[in-house]
């Protein structure tokens, strides 16, 4: 007797989001998980809020250290001001980006500007860090600004996307990363389904909002799904939905993650620790306060 082929498998995995108190504002965490780290250059992964301040609160991220990663801000509503080592001081606002590369070390703080203070702020967005590839995690700290204006945005058969970053759909973010990378942002009307090319090695999909079938998987907001390479992947909404597709090249040397420092050695990560406990980092012009090393 013949047997059929077994069914392929679309999604490895689904995480289930983690919730973090920040200090006075909470965020979904799915990267790191249980189990794994990474999803091509993605290792960190935050969804904050959607969180509603009084007038007079708002967001106060202390500078603090990073190495070998770059940050990327990427906001649905709101604002942040971001202020870095490098002198740099950039309002963030709905669709822009804000790339920060740290290399060998870069500090910085965010918080909610002085106009949205004072009114009341609302802000969400998502919060992501990139791991640095090999031969690149001491290069010299960078920031880059892109205003929304500038990144690719289409509609394919009544689908928003805006391709953040790397390349999709064929089309590439100017956004400069040093890693293959698949970020994009879709927003998928009910019944609507988005086909995702299998050009990037790693891939997951995270529901910002609604809820998506992937092949018989039901993945619904604050969840991530992380889909098996060359896996068809074709996203279904089934309500209303907004969903982050993220990934790229799988990387070959493993990262180490502690607190705010990616590196793919703990030597490296120890001696970040020195550094930033002897305050041997450099300072953000007009900040006077920073976040402590951790004691674990």
């Amino acid at each position: 007797m013949a047997l059929g082929r077994p069914q392929e498998m679309t999604v490895r995995q689904i995480i289930e989001a983690r919730p973090r108190d920040l200090g006075g504002f909470a965020v979904r965490r799915v990267l790191p998980y249980e189990g794994g780290h990474m999803v091509g250059p993605f290792i960190f992964f935050d969804h904050l809020g959607p969180t509603e301040f009084m007038p007079g609160h708002g967001i106060d991220v202390r500078p603090h250290p990073h190495i070998a990663l770059a940050t990327v801000t990427y906001l649905f509503s709101g604002a942040l001001e971001h202020r870095d080592s490098l002198g740099s001081v950039r309002e963030i606002r709905p669709g822009d980006v804000n790339w920060m590369t740290a290399g060998r070390g870069i500090v910085h703080s965010e918080r909610t500007p002085r106009a949205p203070r004072a009114a009341g702020a609302h802000i969400e967005g998502i919060q992501s860090w990139v791991a640095l590839p090999d031969g690149e995690e001491d290069v010299e700290p960078s920031f880059t600004h892109h205003p929304a204006a500038d990144l690719p945005r289409f509609t394919a058969d009544g689908i928003d996307l805006t391709v953040i970053a790397g390349q999709a759909f064929g089309r590439r973010s100017p956004v400069v990363t040093r890693w293959p990378t698949l970020y994009v942002d879709a927003q998928i009307p009910s019944g609507a389904t988005l086909e995702v090319p299998a050009e990037h090695t790693e891939r997951a999909v995270y529901v910002v909002r609604g809820a998506l079938a992937i092949a018989d998987s039901a993945v619904t907001e604050g969840q991530l799904a992380i889909i098996e390479p060359s896996a068809k992947l074709a996203l279904r909404a089934t309500g209303d939905a907004r969903a982050m597709l993220l990934g790229g090249a799988r990387f070959a040397t493993p990262r180490h993650i502690w607190w705010n420092f990616v590196a793919s050695s703990q030597e490296r990560i120890d001696r970040a620790k020195q550094r930033w406990e002897k305050q041997q980092f450099p300072a953000v012009p007009g900040e006077t306060e920073f976040i402590p090393l951790p004691l674990h």
